[in-house]
């Protein structure tokens, strides 16, 4: 009989998280890693697991992520992201719960570009009146 799992894309900044969620115990696993050896930040391994305390089923299922591109901080926000829509998928009765918390929306901050004639998004280059 197939097992059944439940998908969630998450997005943050360049980060792209592709998450399921299996029927389980608990287990993080990021990148065939464990979540302990993955992100180094015990703050953003609480911010990930924050849609599942919310929901209460942080013993009910196992985690595994794919991602790609970015640094922790994003990485993490793509996976909490991708966290909420998969148990979104597996209940909808956590809609109300998640939304309030703001996990559904997706952060649209990103990093400015650098324009023409300045030395970054928005620094320009020193003044001198002579």
């Amino acid at each position: 009989m197939a097992q059944v799992q439940y998908y969630g894309t998450g997005r943050r900044k360049s980060s792209v998280a592709r998450v399921r969620l299996v029927p389980g115990e608990g287990r993080i696993v990021v990148n065939q890693r464990e979540i302990t050896d993955y992100i180094p930040s015990p703050a953003l391994i609480e911010d990930i697991k924050q849609p599942l305390t919310l929901t209460e089923t942080a013993s009910n299922y196992d985690v595994l992520v794919s991602v790609n591109g970015g640094g922790y901080a994003g990485q993490s926000g793509a996976i909490r992201h991708g966290i909420a829509r998969a148990l979104l998928q597996a209940d909808p009765e956590y809609r109300l719960t998640l939304k309030r918390a703001g996990l559904l929306t997706r952060d649209a901050r990103m990093k400015e570009r650098k324009k023409y004639g300045l030395k970054g998004a928005r620094r320009a280059p020193q003044f001198s009146k002579r």
